[in-house]
């Protein structure tokens, strides 16, 4: 019976190792774009292409801003007619933005608070501000430079 258990064993830990490495095969070498850059990099974030639209300027609030998420990018109105663009990734610690409230554009995660006028840290632990991003405003339409 120690050769049963012996080849039991043999057979078990193959099929192991070769699922370990079809796991680390798939998870690695990922080539996606739309990974964000380091927190404080000057490379745009959006995942969207160029000329993409985002909104009609009436959905942006004066005073206010809206976060979106799948482009990674704020856009605010700080007064009347003024839009503004930001990374909407966090520079503590890489989290999207959560919501603009307040004049302010506000990170979930830890609390960082950024002004909606040229996305400076109002409120830690952030250190560095929110980058500015390129946007084209014509007419009613918001859309990325």
């Amino acid at each position: 019976m120690g050769d049963d258990l012996r080849s039991r064993r043999t057979v078990i830990a193959g099929v192991g190792a070769g699922g370990l490495a079809l796991a680390l095969t798939a998870c690695g070498g990922s080539t996606d774009s739309t990974q964000p850059a380091a927190a404080g990099s000057s490379a745009p974030q959006s995942g969207a292409p160029a000329g993409g639209a985002l909104a009609k300027t009436a959905d942006i609030p004066v005073g206010g801003g809206t976060v979106f998420k799948e482009q990674k990018i704020v856009v605010t109105q700080p007064t009347s007619g003024e839009f503004k663009a930001f990374s909407a990734v966090c520079t503590h610690n890489g989290c999207t933005v959560g919501n603009v409230s307040d004049g302010l554009i506000v990170c979930p995660c830890h609390g960082s608070k950024f002004a909606i006028a040229d996305g400076s840290v109002k409120a830690g632990p952030a250190g560095k501000p929110l980058p500015a991003q390129q946007i084209k405003v014509e007419g009613d339409q918001i859309t990325l430079a």
